[in-house]
């Protein structure tokens, strides 16, 4: 299951998304986020899920990527399914009525509704940020972004290196504890039997080597840093030039539209034949 997670990972290449400038990129995630939330029709999740894999069709990451890096969710998932389906009360009478289980057509709907609006959300920010997008242009676009905030003397350049120094390691970090699990179960231990409170203890040996880990390599990283002179943002040039382009443009204009359809849809959703209220 670790070995599935791939967020923070980067994934080259030549596609369209690859080549957005990054600012256009946390921008269009920032409003797509905001577009999944919107949705309160199934006109609306219909449009949403269509924008999303045409996404995924230009971000140029294989599916298979997309279908692994939501695996880890599999447990959420299932609990939000399973808690809309037995606990969402409906108007309509139930479909099923046994002793204390009591399941509605509103529930059923309502739990697929929020499956996919998971699933959306990590899909689609994903291929639009960390997907494709490299480390080193996804701290050059959030520092850009937010250099209006240098006039009152806020440290930009090493907030954005943060964020991207952690979303650098976590794939690192993930294939750390894979490691040390493997060196555990190699010396006898089970991280699969008992209940939850017993695999719970079972983790403890792994996690303090982890935490040991972890500090190491900030150790290494800030030595390394140190040794390339590196003092923060002030004075320094930048390899790359990022400029808007026609293919920016179409984005944002893209998720300006999705908003837009995803709002009048859940507007008009009354000449639907089923909608959510």
């Amino acid at each position: 299951m670790l070995k599935d997670i791939t967020l923070g990972q980067f994934f080259p290449g030549k596609s369209f998304l690859h080549k957005i400038d990054p600012r256009t990129k946390i921008i269009s995630a920032l409003l797509y986020i905001v577009a999944v939330f919107l949705c309160d029709s199934i006109m609306s999740f219909i449009i949403l899920l269509v924008a999303t894999l045409i996404l995924i069709a230009m971000s140029g990451v294989p599916i298979k990527i997309i279908v692994k890096g939501l695996k880890p969710l599999i447990f959420i998932l299932a609990f939000t399914t399973i808690y809309n389906v037995f606990f969402y009360k409906g108007d309509t009478p139930p479909l099923v009525h046994w002793k204390f289980i009591t399941i509605y057509a509103e529930g059923l709907v309502f739990a697929v509704i929020m499956a996919l609006r998971i699933i959306c959300l990590l899909a689609g920010s994903s291929v639009l940020m960390t997907y494709t997008t490299s480390p080193i242009m996804l701290t050059d676009g959030i520092e850009r972004l937010l250099s209006p905030l240098n006039k009152i003397k806020a440290p930009v350049h090493e907030f954005a290196m943060m964020m991207s120094i952690a979303l650098r390691f976590i794939p690192t970090l993930v294939e750390e504890t894979d490691k040390i699990m493997s060196a555990q179960k190699a010396r006898g231990a089970d991280f699969n039997s008992g209940g939850l409170i017993k695999r719970a203890r079972a983790l403890i040996p792994v996690l303090v080597p982890l935490f040991i880990s972890a500090f190491r390599r900030a150790s290494d990283l800030a030595v390394a840093m140190e040794c390339r002179c590196y003092r923060g943002g002030s004075g320094r040039t930048r390899m790359t030039k990022t400029r808007f382009g026609a293919r920016d443009a179409f984005l944002f204009i893209a998720i300006l539209l999705l908003g837009t359809a995803i709002v009048l849809s859940n507007i008009y959703s009354y000449y639907f034949p089923i909608w959510l209220t």
